[in-house]
């Protein structure tokens, strides 16, 4: 990967350590009570950080009980922990020395606001309160109790600008103003659909060439037959083709990013398209407990991007001296930056996934090796098998909704890393996470045998790491990690100066 800045986030004092850990921030979610002052049972609003010790473990869960269990379904995850990071962003900005709304200008507070954290988790509660309960108005119980149990009134329908209710409800209004016709199709009406709305429905006109039982063309997307519980099986269908439609943050060309053709996958080269098939087959069998570990690691977007990030002055905290305003600050501009990327990140591949259409692995493979055996790891607990017959071959991770090239996670990571290198001022990311024995959901109970722990202490590995792990899952050839590297680390880049622009008062892009 290109060199990179390394330009040091203000406000942000000492290195930055990245700790993802799941146990951490499932810890800090059910500690809240209706004590605003703070104390050894309630939230500390004075010195607290109400985004992550109060929004985030609320949002996690019902993300991944309304939208993808297992953090898969990478735009609609994005999405959301986008869009509210963007609110958190807003919501403080006014408390900042310098920093200017991505989607509203609310001016300037005093100084003295901010001798304590106490007007800025306000703020930011109320916006994420409105901003959640617009993207998921089904759960409208659930954040009024994210308010209700730190002794905050969701009823507040404050639009004094003086108050910190006021200029949370303020924030998230501008989001969902500035978001409601993005091109999502949120709202189900986008392509001119004014009945039976349907919200993040295709508008597109996408139509697969292949079916989940017939390959017409080995050369384009099949989807998968997903089995579910009781019998019931489903057919995937490409989910938002209108992803890469979708209004990005940092740029307005998606098409400048378009990846090159994915040669490889053309079945007329059978030498290229046999080999990156034979390469992922050889993976599948040699799977080690790291290597898996490592492949439900990259595929939960929900656990490594959304919003497990513990982010602490590691510097400040160990000489005594760390001001909480400095740290929360801090927080909220570093995972605004690191999701931004992400989501614009997402959003160039899906440009490239939509014009190219590739086949997965799966499909290649039962293509080539119908009919003769194979070596690969034969399903839950039962290892690497020699005898499976090719036609059965499947992946250690369930296969993604949408088209192969480019790897929208290892876009994604490349994204990250060129935004979190120079919003950080450090090359070590300090990010590990530990997966207990027995903690797989692909192989609960067996996998892995022994605690394991991933850690990366450069931003190049992580991102390197990431690449590998969606070969390793199964569900990505190797061109495709290529192609979405530099994908990512072009948007990375771009979103780096989106935000960086924000917190100094300088936008390089206005969005409002």
């Amino acid at each position: 990967m290109a060199e990179r800045g390394s330009r040091r986030l203000r406000g942000l004092r000492g290195r930055v350590a990245l700790v993802c850990t799941l146990v951490a921030t499932l810890a800090l979610g059910g500690n809240a009570t209706a004590d605003p002052s703070g104390g050894d049972d309630g939230f500390d609003f004075r010195r607290g950080n109400a985004a992550l010790e109060i929004v985030v473990p609320t949002a996690q869960e019902k993300i991944r009980e309304s939208l993808s269990p297992h953090g898969m379904d990478v735009p609609l995850v994005l999405r959301h922990v986008a869009l509210m990071e963007t609110a958190w962003f807003d919501a403080v900005a006014p408390y900042h020395p310098t920093a200017v709304g991505i989607y509203s200008d609310l001016g300037r507070r005093p100084a003295r606001e901010t001798r304590d954290n106490t007007r800025l988790n306000t703020a930011m509660l109320h916006a994420s309160y409105h901003t959640l309960r617009w993207l998921m108005p089904d759960h409208e119980d659930d954040w009024r109790e994210m308010l209700t149990s730190v002794g905050l009134d969701p009823d507040a329908g404050s639009t004094d600008l003086s108050t910190p209710e006021g200029i949370g409800i303020a924030a998230a209004e501008g989001v969902v103003e500035g978001r409601a016709h993005d091109g999502m199709n949120q709202l189900g009406d986008e392509g001119g659909r004014e009945y039976h709305r349907a919200p993040y429905a295709d508008y597109t006109g996408y139509q697969p060439v292949n079916s989940a039982y017939e390959i017409t063309d080995p050369g384009r997307w099949q989807p998968d037959l997903v089995p579910q519980d009781n019998g019931l099986f489903r057919v995937q269908s490409f989910i938002t083709p209108q992803f890469g439609r979708t209004q990005a943050y940092s740029f307005d060309d998606v098409g400048q990013f378009r990846a090159e053709p994915p040669v490889d996958s053309d079945p007329a080269d059978e030498e290229a398209y046999r080999a990156q098939a034979d390469e992922v087959l050889e993976a599948s069998a040699g799977l080690t407990d790291r290597d898996k570990m490592m492949a439900e690691f990259f595929d939960d977007k929900m656990l490594f991007l959304g919003g497990s990030f513990t982010i602490e002055a590691a510097d400040a905290l160990s000489a005594g001296r760390a001001d909480p305003v400095d740290e929360l600050f801090a927080f909220v501009h570093l995972a605004t930056g690191l999701h931004i990327a992400a989501f614009d990140g997402a959003i160039a591949v899906w440009d490239s996934k939509l014009a190219y259409d590739a086949p997965r692995p799966f499909t290649a493979i039962r293509h080539l090796y119908e009919g003769e055996e194979v070596s690969a790891w034969g399903g839950p607990g039962r290892g690497t098998v020699h005898d499976m017959p090719g036609e059965h071959w499947d992946s250690y991770i369930p296969v993604g909704d949408h088209p192969e090239y480019p790897s929208g996670s290892a876009g994604i990571c490349a994204a990250v890393a060129a935004a979190g290198e120079p919003l950080t001022g450090s090359s070590d990311p300090m990010m590990s996470f530990t997966f207990p024995a027995g903690s797989s959901w692909i192989e609960p109970g067996v996998t892995p045998a022994a605690d394991t722990t991933l850690a990366w202490d450069t931003w190049d590995a992580f991102v390197s790491d990431c690449g590998e792990s969606r070969i390793l899952a199964g569900v990505h050839f190797r061109p495709s990690m290529q192609a979405a590297w530099t994908i990512g680390e072009q948007v990375g880049a771009l979103a780096f100066d989106f935000v960086d622009g924000h917190i100094q008062g300088e936008p390089t892009r206005t969005l409002r």
